[in-house]
């Protein structure tokens, strides 16, 4: 094929890609009076200017914005003096989300005839055939892009990964329960208070305010599981978790985790010293109602003793300081006699 024809089917071809592309009604123009085609959308085949006119203008109409066209390759042909082919493969950019048009490969034939005079200028070339393959299924009636199917199935994967969206953010909400949940008592765990305690104390030293806490131990446990056994000894914290939950933690933001063996803790933000004791108190009660049978603690049964501390954080004190001192509360208690509720002093 000489290069000047070669030259001129190209652009010629451009020229048609652009202004489809553009969904430019000047292409109308541009086909031949002799015209046929066929549209990968229908089964049908055009004999006619006129219908394909309106299938382009069909098309122009379904999808007005700009689309884009990613060529692949092209192939020019010269079949004759007054007839020159392109064949194109390419994919489809469509102004709405779709990964098969972006990924499938369309084929477009266009024949161009001369029709005007003599000479190889572009401006008496006609369009005398469109030839359309797009492996994507045939569109409805009235379409020219399958566009409502492809958006029918949009709407189907934007619901299953909001589906699937939803079970994940389930599954971590799951998974963040259990890594700050104690597998025993199905209460909050050391690695969940160490946290809030180191949230709450950020907040205290910001608010200027008290943050209190209550760390206690069950009495003389071990004797408890060596004559009752382990399983015993389970169930016996499970108890005192479930009423730890229900008496020690009323307001937002206060927390009960087990601390580690049979010690827990009960962290009250905004509470002051008086405050935290009349928890102490109110928890010891209520353990006490429990009446757990332990004939190796003094009163014969289960019985807890307390370490209360409360302080306004500083900006050069740590948490860590917090637990300490009730901590070293706690051990007053038990070297006074255990089933004793000790306060740090102010």
């Amino acid at each position: 094929m000489p290069p000047e024809r070669e030259r001129l089917t190209r652009m010629l071809f451009e020229e048609y890609i652009a202004l489809y592309a553009a969904r430019d009604a000047r292409l109308l123009e541009r086909f031949s009076e002799n015209f046929s085609g066929f549209s990968g959308s229908s089964d049908k085949l055009v004999k006619s200017r006129a219908e394909w006119i309106e299938l382009t203008r069909q098309d122009f109409a379904q999808v007005p914005e700009r689309i884009g066209i990613e060529m692949v390759d092209l192939f020019v042909q010269d079949l004759g003096q007054n007839l020159l082919a392109a064949t194109a493969f390419f994919h489809i950019h469509l102004p709405i989300p779709d990964a098969l048009f972006a990924r499938e490969t369309a084929r477009k034939v266009v024949l161009f005839r001369r029709e005007g005079g003599p000479g190889e200028n572009a401006g008496g070339w006609k369009i005398a055939h469109v030839s359309v393959s797009i492996p994507f299924g045939k569109a409805r009636s009235g379409e020219i892009y399958p566009v409502e199917e492809l958006r029918q199935r949009n709407r189907e994967l934007e619901a299953l990964v909001a589906e699937r969206t939803l079970a994940l953010a389930q599954a971590n909400h799951r998974l963040e329960l259990l890594s700050n949940t104690d597998g025993l008592t199905g209460i909050a765990n050391r690695r969940h208070f160490d946290d809030a305690l180191a949230h709450e104390w950020a907040r205290a030293q910001r608010g200027g305010t008290p943050l209190a806490l209550i760390l206690l131990d069950v009495d003389v446990f071990k004797h408890f599981n060596d004559h009752y056994g382990h399983l015993a000894g389970d169930a016996c914290l499970q108890a005192l978790a479930v009423t730890l939950a229900q008496t020690g933690a009323r307001r937002e933001g206060e927390l009960v985790a087990r601390f580690g063996g049979e010690e827990f803790v009960v962290l009250l933000p905004g509470s002051d010293l008086p405050a935290a004791a009349e928890v102490a108190r109110h928890i010891q009660a209520a353990i006490q109602q429990l009446a757990l049978p332990h004939e190796g603690a003094p009163h014969g049964i289960v019985t807890v003793s307390f370490g209360v501390a409360s302080q306004q954080p500083q900006r050069d004190q740590l948490p860590e300081e917090l637990v300490r001192q009730a901590d070293r509360a706690m051990y007053r208690a038990k070297q006074g006699g255990r089933n004793r509720i000790e306060l740090t002093p102010a």
